[in-house]
C-alpha cells in the first residue's frame, strides 16, 4: 500500500511538472487546482488553459484509460507536444475491452475508475483598460475580437473608435479583426488607450497628465544592430534621454558620443529632455542603436598626414627642440596644407547643441583616441543644472573646454593633457565636462551668448580677451547660491602636472564650499522634517478630535434614539394594558348565586392581586386581567402553588372550572426566561 501511494504521488508530481511546462503557469497552487478540476487528466487540463483551434486536444487513450481518474506517465514528458504526438483516434467499441498497447499512448492509466466528464466552459479574459485619469474593467470571452473591445470602450469613454489606439498587447499592435483566442492572452491583462488626436481641454488636466507621465514607467525595446540583440528596459518618465544613452553605453560598450540612434521622435531634440516630454510612445517604444561610423575623410588619411598626438607620443623629446632645427610650427602640427586637415570639430550654425556636441565628441575621438573626458551631451544650461542644482552631496564642478583649431597649442593640449589617464580620471570623478569649438566665428558668438545668459558679462568679456594662440581654454566654474563663479581659466600652454595642480586647487575650494552647503542643506532638511512632523502631529490631533467629536455625537444620537424607542414601547404597552382593562368583564358579586372563583395572585414584587371570576370564565380573561396589571402574557407565566402547574401552557379557551381553579386558588407570577 505504501509503495502504491508513493508511486501515485510520484505520478502526480510528474503530471504537475508536465502541466507547468506546457502552460507556463508558475503558481503551483493554481496548477494543482486546475489539475484537480480535471481529475488529474493532463490533456483535459491543458485544453482548459490553452484551447486549440478545434477546442480540444485529441488523445488515443483506450476507453479504460480515458475513464481513469489519474494517469501516471512512464517517463518524464518534455511538453505538450508529446501528448499531441501520442494523440490518435479513440479505439472502437469492439476493442475497448482489450488492454491498451504501450505504443498507443504516452500515459499509463492507474487506479481505473469512472471519471466524470467536465463540461467545457468558454474561457473568460479580464482586461483593465486605463485612459488618462480613468480605468475600465472588462471581462470578455476569448472568442471576442479586438474591435469589440474598442466598441465597448467607445461607449464607456465616449471616444470614437477611429481616434482610439489600444496599446499594451504582448504581441505588439494588433488589428481590430483579431480574435482574442489567437493572441494567447493570460487571464489578466492591462491595456492603455492613447488618443494623440484628442488633447485635454483644461490646463489643469494637462498639468495632471504631465505629472502622471513623469511617474509612469516607459518600456524601451532597444535593438543593438551590430550584436543583433534586443534590450527591454524600463525607465521612469523623469529619466532624461542622456541618462538612457549612458545606460545603453554600459550595456553595449558603445560610448554615448559614438551612438547612432533611430526611432527617437522629432520632438526629442535635446538629450536633457525627459522621456515623458520627448514624445515617445507609451507604454512601449522601439529604438535601435549602432556605432557611429568615423568621418569619411578619416579613411583618406595617408602616411604623409599623420595624427599629431601619435607624433607627440613617440617623439616627444624631438618636439621640444623642433624650432631649433628650423621646423615650422604649422608643419609640425599638421596644418601646412588643407589636404591633411580633418573635418571641423563642430559644424557651423548647428541648430541643436546636442547634435553639435555629438559631432565634437566623435571628431575628438577620431583625432585623439578613445581615452578622453566624457563630454556632456546637451546644452550648457543642462550641464549647469546637472552640476550645480542637485543635492549638495551630488554637486560637481563644471569644466568648460573651449577648442580652437587655429591655435598651434590645440593638438598638443588635447593629445597630451586632455587624453592623459590621470586627467581623464580626475575630470570624470569630480567634474561635469562640457565642450565647445570656437574656431568658427558663428560658433564663438553663440558661445558668448550662452555664457552671458548663464555666467554674466564678466565671463564673456574674459573669453573675448584671450587671443587665438592662447587657446584652448579650460574654464572651471563653481555654482553658488546666487550666481555661478569662474574659479580658474586654464590656458593651453601648460603641462600635465600644472593642469592637475590647478584642478585640485579648484576642487579644494569647491569641497570647502560643498561642506558648508551640505551642512546648510542638512539643517534645512532637519527644520523641514521637524515642521513636517509638527504638521503631521497637528493633523493627527485634529483628526483624533474630529473622530472623538463624531463618536460623541453618534453616542448622543443613539441614546436619544433608544430613549425614544423606550418611550414608544412604554406608550404601546400602556395602551395595550388600558385596552385589556376596559375589555375585562365586570367582577361578579359574591351573592349573585352563580359559581364564583376567587383568585389571589402574588406578583414578583410580593404584592397580591385579588379578583372574583365566574367559574365559566375562560382562562384568556385571567390572562388579560394579569396583563392589564402590567404583567403581559408574553413575559410572565402563571403558576399554581401545589401541585405546581403552569397555567399559561393551558389552552386559553378552557374555563376556570376545567382548570380546577374553583372555588378559590392562590397563584403566583414568574418571569419567563
Amino acid at each position: 500500500m505504501a509503495s502504491d501511494s508513493g508511486e501515485s504521488n510520484m505520478d502526480r508530481e510528474m503530471i504537475l511538472a508536465d502541466f507547468q511546462a506546457c502552460t507556463g503557469i508558475d503558481n503551483i497552487a493554481e496548477a494543482i487546482t486546475l489539475l484537480e478540476l480535471n481529475n488529474w487528466d493532463l490533456v483535459a487540463a491543458i485544453n482548459g488553459v490553452i484551447p486549440q483551434e478545434n477546442g480540444i486536444l485529441q488523445s488515443n487513450f483506450t476507453s479504460e484509460a480515458s475513464q481513469a481518474t489519474m494517469y501516471g506517465p512512464p517517463s518524464h514528458l518534455e511538453g505538450a507536444d508529446i501528448a499531441a504526438r501520442s494523440a490518435g483516434p479513440p479505439p472502437s467499441s469492439s476493442s475497448s475491452s482489450s488492454p491498451p498497447s504501450s505504443s498507443t499512448s504516452a500515459f499509463c492509466p492507474i487506479n481505473p475508475s469512472t471519471r466524470h466528464i467536465v463540461e467545457r466552459q468558454p474561457r473568460m479574459i479580464n482586461f483593465r483598460v486605463e485612459y488618462r485619469q480613468r480605468s475600465v474593467e472588462l471581462v470578455l470571452e476569448e472568442s471576442r475580437t479586438v474591435g469589440e473591445i474598442k466598441g465597448i470602450l467607445q461607449t464607456e469613454l465616449g471616444i470614437p473608435e477611429s481616434k482610439m489606439h489600444l496599446k499594451g498587447w504582448k504581441s505588439g499592435d494588433v488589428s481590430d479583426s483579431m480574435v482574442l483566442r489567437s493572441l494567447h492572452l493570460p487571464k489578466n491583462n492591462t491595456l492603455y488607450v492613447l488618443t494623440p488626436d484628442i488633447t485635454p481641454t483644461a490646463s489643469t488636466s494637462k498639468n495632471s497628465a504631465l505629472q502622471d507621465s513623469l511617474n509612469q514607467n516607459f518600456l524601451l525595446v532597444i535593438s543593438h544592430r551590430e550584436a543583433q540583440r534586443d534590450y527591454s528596459l524600463n525607465f521612469p518618465g523623469s529619466k532624461t534621454i542622456q541618462e538612457v544613452k549612458r545606460n545603453i553605453s554600459d550595456l553595449t560598450n558603445i560610448p554615448v558620443r559614438h551612438q547612432q540612434w533611430e526611432g527617437w521622435p522629432a520632438s526629442a531634440s535635446d538629450d536633457s529632455m525627459t522621456l515623458a516630454l520627448s514624445g515617445i510612445s507609451y507604454p512601449c517604444h522601439h529604438l535601435s542603436v549602432c556605432r557611429r561610423s568615423s568621418p569619411a575623410n578619416a579613411q583618406e588619411t595617408t602616411e604623409e598626414c599623420t595624427d599629431v598626438h601619435m607624433i607627440s607620443d613617440s617623439e616627444g623629446d624631438d618636439f621640444e627642440d623642433a624650432s631649433e632645427f628650423g621646423v615650422d610650427d604649422s608643419e609640425m602640427f599638421g596644418m601646412s596644407s588643407s589636404g591633411c586637415r580633418k573635418s571641423p570639430m563642430m559644424p557651423e550654425n548647428s541648430e541643436n547643441e546636442a547634435d553639435a556636441l555629438l559631432h565634437f565628441t566623435a571628431e575628438f575621438s577620431s583625432r585623439y583616441g578613445e581615452t578622453h573626458p566624457m563630454f556632456y551631451i546637451g546644452s550648457l544650461e543642462a550641464a549647469s543644472q546637472e552640476a550645480f542644482y542637485g543635492k549638495a552631496r551630488d554637486r560637481k564642478l563644471l569644466a568648460i573646454y573651449l577648442h580652437n583649431d587655429d591655435s598651434v597649442l590645440s593638438n598638443v593640449f588635447c593629445s597630451q593633457m586632455m587624453c592623459a589617464d590621470s586627467i581623464v580620471s580626475y575630470l570624470s570623478q569630480n567634474f561635469i565636462t562640457w565642450a565647445w569649438d570656437v574656431t568658427k566665428e558663428a560658433n564663438k558668438a553663440r558661445l558668448l551668448t550662452m555664457c552671458t545668459r548663464h555666467f554674466g558679462s564678466v565671463v564673456t568679456q574674459t573669453i573675448r580677451t584671450y587671443k587665438t594662440d592662447q587657446f584652448p581654454l579650460l574654464l572651471i566654474v563653481m555654482g553658488k547660491r546666487t550666481s555661478n563663479e569662474v574659479l580658474n581659466v586654464i590656458q593651453g600652454n601648460t603641462t600635465v602636472d600644472e593642469l592637475m595642480m590647478r584642478l585640485m586647487g579648484a576642487m579644494e575650494i569647491f569641497t570647502a564650499q560643498q561642506q558648508e552647503d551640505i551642512k546648510d542643506e542638512d539643517e534645512r532638511e532637519a527644520r523641514e522634517m521637524v515642521k513636517r512632523e509638527q504638521d503631521e502631529a497637528y493633523r493627527l490631533s485634529l483628526e483624533a478630535d474630529r473622530k472623538k467629536r463624531e463618536a460623541q455625537e453618534r453616542e448622543e444620537a443613539e441614546q436619544v434614539r433608544l430613549e425614544q424607542m423606550r418611550k414608544e414601547q412604554e406608550e404601546e404597552k400602556e395602551a395595550i394594558r388600558l385596552s385589556l382593562e376596559q375589555a375585562l368583564p365586570p367582577e361578579p358579586d359574591e351573592e349573585s348565586g352563580e359559581q364564583i372563583s376567587k383568585l389571589r395572585i402574588r406578583t414578583p414584587s410580593g404584592e397580591f392581586l385579588e379578583r372574583r371570576f365566574l367559574g365559566s370564565c375562560k382562562l384568556q380573561v385571567l390572562f388579560d386581567f394579569v396583563a392589564s396589571k402590567g404583567f403581559p402574557f408574553e413575559e410572565f407565566k402563571i403558576l399554581t402553588t401545589f401541585p405546581r402547574r403552569n397555567i399559561t401552557q393551558m389552552h386559553p379557551g378552557s374555563t376556570l372550572l376545567e382548570a380546577k381553579l374553583f372555588p378559590q386558588e392562590t397563584l403566583f407570577l414568574e418571569a419567563k426566561e
